[in-house]
């Protein structure tokens, strides 16, 4: 996010001076400068806002007045309420503008400056969420904030306005006190930040065994999923869990993984018509979800359906990543290859209306034998399955769609792949939500494996060409290879100046996937650069772990080490085990080194609390014991040498690496030369290998006997 020089939109009409315009003549405050979707989204607002920088904290300081910092991101349907509500309201545009300093932040462009005062928040009124609105002092410090902030008063809670008016008052005669609160706030954030490593004994497989039992004592038996409503995949946890059933040999870990994506998949957080997923369900069965699409959940989900797929041997399982990543190419895809961020919950103000019908919408589409089958597949009914309460005029008898009688579609399909494609060419004639189309490093980083690990396992050539040409663009636009330094956010030409652990992270697994995928030994000296630049940026070498930001960020009260695998996996867990496996490609000790010293930071929260890492855990279950490296002798290029990779990457075997025998791997997979008949894998652990062979059944048998 940048802050650039010049005279400001919001000063302007503040001292009088017509402010300007844009083209159909609606006044522009100085968002209207940004790059950031969701920053303007906002450049209409009477609200005079600031970016996050220097302008907005130098301006605070100068006239002594606490800054008001809402966080959202341009796809957040409460974010929106909000906008409507208070911020395009003159009069509470009035009071913001007189009495604070107002900034807006896109937490997806700044991930660490939304940690450090959702940790707040959360920390002081037990919830989070987004919008997330927070009063600080000049010097940046916490002293009031929750989420959204109704514009009447509401439940006992105060309107927006009166809450205003309540913390100007606290801060002209109460100011030393709120200023004292605001400090200690920040002792506390800091403490938290500044944790003690702990001793690296408790890292062995019993800590796995009792991670999967906890985790699986939340499992939904008749719905899936792990934890009541409202449900987020989080596919983390499946993913561990398919780690520990392989570990431990229990079969009904795996089930319900199996069941888990078996539910999700014929829920309304599946986009039946169009693919993907939205980012959580509102419920407990997975029917009625919140209707955003965010690329990093796809990414995981891809994944994990992926992973499902080869342990299973189901072909649905594939089906669904295909579905993911179909909706992805089509849908968030740069004409240059970049994947764009999000697409919104909502189109024309009301939640859902894009993706929902009503039922007499399909009776006059389809032909009525085409609406019967579609009525009971999909769980059509008269009075619908949702409604958007958050809109002063909801639709009435909405209906998201699901898969009720699957056995139904199955016995007609050519009659409902007739009503399917009425119904697709009908819902892209309506108003399609927005997309923000701004492209992270971090979230290109996690669909670039997705894309990279679907073409390994399939051998399908339009995902290889969509993973290259995502590594290309990412190359270009965000990579400075001089400096070995990997930029956040590209849009509209321009990427920012902001690094996070994030990103470097989430890139270096995409390429270590995309490495395993192809052989190329260019995408592994990127991958290596990647993990140089990390390590020196972020790493902490006296105690171990990654910093979210680089230490000693001068527009950060406190830095954290991420330490929680929610939607997105935690920096520190996905940097864990990139390195180690990237370690184990090229043999280069300092990589496993920091990943192993992460561990050792983070043990004792892996003991006390396995389940807030699962990703983590998946590292440790690599790192307990020496990996199989599987080493292609061969070109990569050539097509039995495909087949062979093919072959490694059509069995679940989550602890091993695969390698070439040229470039930057290590030493001894050099040594391993070609059979006389043409390309041959090694299958080795340590310096011992079994024979090579070039048949990829028995490529196939030795992995999944492993």
């Amino acid at each position: 996010m940048t802050t650039r020089g010049g005279s400001a939109a919001g000063s302007s009409a503040a001292a009088g001076i017509t402010p300007p315009r844009d083209a159909s003549g609606r006044p522009l405050n100085r968002l209207a400068r940004e790059k950031s979707p969701y920053l303007l989204q906002h450049q209409h607002n009477p609200v005079d806002w600031y970016p996050w920088g220097e302008e907005a904290f130098l301006k605070a300081r100068a006239e002594a007045k606490p800054i008001f910092l809402s966080i959202g991101y341009s796809t957040c349907h409460w974010c929106h309420v909000m906008e409507r509500e208070s911020f395009e309201n003159s009069a509470t545009a009035a009071a913001l503008n007189q009495y604070f300093v107002p900034i807006k932040v896109d937490r997806e462009e700044r991930p660490d400056v939304d940690r450090v005062y959702m940790t707040f928040v959360q920390s002081t009124s037990g919830q989070g969420g987004w919008p997330l609105n927070v009063f600080l002092t000049p010097d940046l410090r916490p002293f009031y904030g929750a989420t959204y902030f109704p514009p009447e008063p509401r439940h006992g809670r105060p309107s927006f306005l009166q809450l205003l008016n309540q913390v100007r008052q606290a801060w002209q005669t109460r100011h030393a006190e709120v200023v004292q609160s605001a400090a200690q706030i920040v002792d506390r954030l800091r403490q938290g930040a500044e944790a003690e490593p702990a001793s690296a004994s408790a890292l062995n497989a019993d800590l796995l065994r009792r991670a999967g039992e906890a985790l699986q004592e939340t499992y939904d038996p008749r719905h899936g999923g792990f934890g009541g409503a409202p449900k987020f995949p989080q596919p983390s946890q499946p993913r561990f869990l398919l780690r520990y059933a392989k570990r431990f040999k229990d079969p009904s870990a795996t089930a319900r993984v199996l069941h888990t994506c078996d539910r999700m998949a014929a829920g309304g957080i599946h986009d039946q018509l169009g693919g993907g997923f939205a980012r959580y369900s509102v419920d407990a069965e997975w029917l009625v979800p919140h209707f955003e699409k965010m690329l990093y959940d796809n990414a995981q989900l891809t994944q994990l359906y992926l992973d499902a797929s080869l342990i299973s041997g189901e072909r649905r399982y594939a089906d669904v990543a295909r579905d993911i990543l179909d909706y992805v190419h089509r849908d968030l895809s740069h004409p240059e290859g970049g994947f764009y961020s999000a697409e919104d919950a909502d189109s024309e103000g009301h939640e859902g209306k894009f993706y929902c019908w009503t039922r007499a919408e399909l009776e006059a589409l389809l032909r009525p034998a085409e609406f019967e089958l579609a009525a009971r597949y999909y769980g059509i009914t008269r009075d619908g399955n949702f409604t958007d309460h958050s809109h002063p005029a909801p639709l009435p008898h909405q209906n998201v769609l699901s898969l009720v009688d699957p056995a139904l579609g199955a016995s007609q399909p050519a009659l409902l792949a007739s009503a399917r494609e009425k119904m697709i060419a009908a819902r892209a004639r309506r108003v399609r939500p927005h997309r923000d189309d701004k492209i992270l490093a971090s979230w290109n980083g996690l669909m670039l494996g997705a894309f990279a690990r679907a073409w390994a396992v399939w051998g399908d050539e339009t995902r290889r060409s969509a993973a290259e040409a995502n590594l290309s663009f990412l190359q270009t636009k965000l990579w400075d290879a001089a400096s070995k330094t990997l930029y956040h956010r590209w849009r509209d030409g321009e990427h920012d100046t902001v690094q996070l652990l994030n990103g470097y992270a989430f890139l270096l697994a995409g390429v270590v996937d995309f490495y395993e995928a192809t052989l190329e030994p260019a995408s592994l000296d990127f991958a290596a650069a990647l993990a140089e630049g990390m390590i020196a940026r972020f790493f902490d070498a006296s105690q171990g772990a990654f910093w979210q930001s680089p230490p000693n960020s001068p527009d950060l009260i406190v830095t954290f080490k991420d330490d929680y695998d929610g939607a997105e996996p935690a920096g520190n867990s996905v940097a864990c085990l990139a390195l180690l496996r990237l370690g184990k490609i090229t043999a280069r000790s300092e990589f496993t080194e920091a990943a192993q010293k992460t561990l050792g930071f983070f043990s004792r929260r892996l003991e006390q609390f396995p389940q807030a890492l699962p990703y983590m855990l998946g590292a440790l279950d690599f790192s307990l014991a020496e990996p199989l490296r599987v080493v292609i002798a061969g070109d990569p290029a050539q097509p039995e040498t495909r087949r062979l990779l093919q072959a490694v990457h059509s069995v679940f075997q989550p602890n091993k690496v695969v390698l070439g025998n040229a470039g930057a791997v290590e030493p001894f997979a050099k040594t391993l030369p070609l059979s006389f008949s043409g390309p041959v894998a090694y299958i080795c652990s340590g310096t011992e290998c079994q024979a090579p062979t070039s048949d990829p059944a028995a490529i196939r048998a030795a992995l999944g006997d492993s």
